[in-house]
């Protein structure tokens, strides 16, 4: 086996299982608890070495080419002003975190940005904008009303997920939840901005996604190619997108993209 797609949730499937596979498989995740990604990595490199194996981590949109981007607009400022906006649009992960609070049947969650804040940050103004402050959280969730205050409150005060987001928990029934939330579009922006010598420029990364699903998929199939062509090359360990050279994700040889694309 070339390698092993972790399609696990984030919030206890990927800590509890994703090491114990990457002792025996080289492996692709798409762990997006951003807080907690530098233990992730530390745990799956130890993992991962042991048993002489690739781990690629943390892939997708965000983390994922959201990273790269960010990383890639502040590389090109003295002082960059760089923010990020999540939305509109139903995120996976949190959902997950959701629909594994007790009592809840079934959930989504959707994060909205502001639209004046984006506006801000490509004017340049961004500096005071946080993501707390530029997006809220709207959760849908079937439950029975004797748990409705439990979930509520264990929602809200997730800490990583939903904490200190403004997080609102909607209780609606098994066919509203049917009828109006089986679609999993996303999407969102990198905005970084600076000042070169005396002239503003600003550089923007925009996803707009039908599916969520679909798109973080096949970004992971991408770090599965480099995930296989590095453990061809001998290497072992965790890696994260920001050490993946772009050449390794594509199904075209590197002589024919520097040929086409350069």
């Amino acid at each position: 086996m070339d390698v092993l797609f972790l399609c696990l949730g984030s919030a206890t499937d990927i800590p509890e299982q994703a090491a114990g596979y990457a002792r025996h498989f080289t492996t692709v995740d798409t762990y997006d608890n951003h807080q907690l990604i530098p233990r992730h990595r530390a745990e799956m490199d130890a993992a991962a070495r042991e048993g002489g194996h690739v781990a690629m981590i943390s892939t997708g949109w965000d983390p994922g080419l959201f990273s790269v981007n960010r990383v890639l607009g502040a590389a090109l400022f003295p002082q960059p002003q760089q923010n990020t906006f999540w939305g509109k649009g139903l995120s996976q992960g949190h959902s997950d975190a959701v629909r594994r609070v007790p009592g809840v049947r079934r959930g989504v969650q959707y994060t909205i940005p502001s639209e004046e804040a984006i506006a801000e940050a490509r004017a340049g103004r961004g500096a005071e904008i946080t993501g707390a402050s530029a997006h809220v959280r709207e959760c849908y969730v079937v439950a029975d009303e004797a748990d409705h205050a439990a979930i509520t409150e264990a929602i809200t005060t997730m800490p990583d997920y939903f904490a200190p987001y403004e997080t609102t928990v909607h209780f609606i029934s098994e066919e509203e939840f049917e009828r109006d939330h089986q679609g999993m579009p996303h999407g969102g922006h990198v905005v970084t901005s600076g000042d070169l010598g005396g002239s503003r420029s600003a550089v923007e990364f925009v996803l707009e996604l039908e599916s969520n699903p679909d798109f973080t998929a096949a970004a992971q199939v991408a770090h599965g190619r480099a995930a296989a062509r590095l453990k061809a090359q001998g290497e072992t360990g965790a890696r994260t997108v920001l050490e993946v050279a772009p050449h390794l994700l594509s199904p075209t040889g590197l002589d024919e993209l520097i040929r086409r694309d350069v």
